[in-house]
């Protein structure tokens, strides 16, 4: 629906024409807002941005950032057909005139009319706003298209950053699982649930809402763990890369094989132990060293094409007792807890490695020195 400029029938020739929208008029709070729908088009010419050079005490938004600004853009351009931007929010200080399109002037549908000379302000959604505007320079004919708006009567500075306080609040991003459990476009998210069902340690025994498991949970390993480990394992290094058909084969035979060769996997697929004791007794039920075991296997099938799987073995004769300090405590452990920092996922990886008889790098050498001497 695109937005009209008309005559307002006012005598200021200033105040002559204003933005016209088909409109809906809601109740919030006990004051009057509207939800109407913009052309994509007309998005940067009516919601500028210019408020970054301004402190924050006399702002109303966060201070844009231009880096996320082309992901965001990228996302609407390559997904013409399926992209998805949930609306703005705006207030607009104008005088603004709602007319009801039925006779009595109950109706909420209606047209909005607000002048030109109107300031607006995005209480959320400057983001998208930018993201519209750099999509439009390379995809003109996205201008049709429309997102909806939600505009609120604007009541001064203060009245704007708190609708920007409040509507922020209360947002929580998705978990980590639970975005690759959604991401139809993501193919190694897609291959990452293939490799959940086809590996048993992983099948029905991984958690795919929550990024943390719950002490009296059934589940051993998050769905994130698993996407991240398997990125380790084929030296994955983009935000969502690509991955073929033999590096799927691999990820399932690479996790399948470990799970063989460790005995307290085992006992769980076999039911002599709970995933409650696991995670209470032992460090291989834990995300630092599905990491470190992704690593591992990298730099293993780089070594050893061959004998990859007769070197595996050796894992049955580790100790993975979390009580086996010497063992893990400052690589999987700090002061008996488990830690998944990057270097604590390093240092186990090198112990791994020593375990099964793979050599060090010269940075997993260095990094082990550094160790040795701070214990």
């Amino acid at each position: 629906m695109e937005g009209n400029t008309k005559p307002t029938g006012e005598n200021n020739a200033e105040d002559s024409f204003a933005y016209i929208f088909p409109a809906i008029r809601g109740i919030q709070a006990s004051k009057e807002y509207y939800v109407t729908m913009c052309p994509l088009k007309i998005i940067p010419k009516i919601f500028t941005y210019n408020e970054s050079e301004l402190p924050p005490k006399i702002r109303a938004q966060r201070v844009l950032n231009k880096a996320r600004i082309p992901e965001m853009s990228d996302y609407i351009i390559k997904n013409p057909r399926e992209y998805v931007f949930s609306a703005l929010t705006a207030s607009v200080d104008g005088d603004v005139k709602f007319s009801p399109v039925d006779e009595n002037g109950k109706s909420k549908l209606g047209m909005l009319a607000i002048p030109m000379d109107a300031r607006f302000i995005i209480n959320d959604g400057q983001h998208r706003r930018a993201a519209i505007e750099h999509a439009l320079k390379e995809r003109s004919e996205l201008g049709f298209e429309t997102i909806s708006v939600v505009l609120f009567i604007d009541e001064g500075l203060k009245r704007s950053q708190q609708m920007f306080a409040d509507l922020n609040q209360h947002a929580i991003r998705p978990t980590k699982s639970l975005g690759i459990l959604y991401d139809s476009r993501d193919k190694f998210s897609r291959m990452t649930l293939d490799l959940v069902d086809a590996v048993r340690i992983f099948s029905n025994l991984t958690e795919f809402e929550k990024t943390n498991i719950s002490n009296r949970s059934t589940k051993v390993f998050t769905l994130s763990s698993i996407y991240k480990a398997t990125k380790e394992l084929l030296g994955k290094r983009a935000k969502t890369p690509s991955v073929s058909d033999s590096e799927k084969s691999f990820a399932i035979e690479y996790w399948g094989e470990v799970t063989q060769n460790i005995p307290q996997w085992q006992l769980l697929l076999n039911g002599k132990t709970s995933a409650f004791d696991l995670r209470q007794n032992y460090v291989n039920a834990h995300g630092v060293i599905l990491d470190a075991l992704g690593i591992v296997g990298h730099d293993l099938v780089k070594n050893e094409p061959t004998q990859w799987k007769k070197k595996l073995r050796a894992l049955k004769n580790i100790d993975w007792s979390r009580s086996n300090g010497k063992n893990w405590e400052g690589r999987s452990m700090i002061g008996g807890r488990l830690s998944k920092t990057q270097n604590s996922v390093s240092l186990t990886a090198n112990f791994i490695k020593m375990a099964i008889d793979l050599p060090l790098n010269q940075n997993e050498q260095k990094l082990e020195r550094m160790m040795q001497k701070s214990r």
